[in-house]
């Protein structure tokens, strides 16, 4: 159910490296959680985040979430098709769906984040 060669946070959260780029959305689980999403807040190309920190926020008929990076990294590019889609977000969350791209900082660990295997358990003892 969630792609093998990303990586996951508890704030479910998504993470595609590759190389010393990150992209980062919001997982099937996440977006099921929300429902129908209606509007998606994201950061300026150029802005740099600390791991943890907020990035934005999603929108949806239930309520508003926060969405957090886990990495820290530079925003190079923002999904600007979700302005007038937001409901990508619940169509396809780990491809079309994606929030934002990052160049990570020099030296990322990504030891905090958990495999498919583990969030997929996390998300089911959750």
């Amino acid at each position: 159910m969630y792609p093998e060669n990303y990586h996951y946070s508890n704030e479910h959260e998504w993470f595609h490296v590759e190389g010393d780029e990150c992209t980062i959305g919001i997982t099937d689980f996440a977006q099921d959680e929300l429902g129908e999403v209606v509007f998606v807040e994201l950061p300026e190309v150029g802005t740099h985040f600390d791991g943890n920190d907020e990035i934005g926020t999603i929108e949806s008929v239930k309520a508003v979430s926060e969405i957090y990076t886990a990495v820290p990294g530079e925003v190079t590019e923002v999904n600007t098709e979700l302005e007038n889609a937001p409901e990508k977000v619940n169509e396809d969350p780990h491809g079309q769906g994606w929030l934002i791209r990052m160049k990570l900082d020099e030296g990322v660990d990504l030891e905090g984040l958990m495999n498919a295997e583990q969030y997929e358990e996390f998300t089911h003892n959750g």
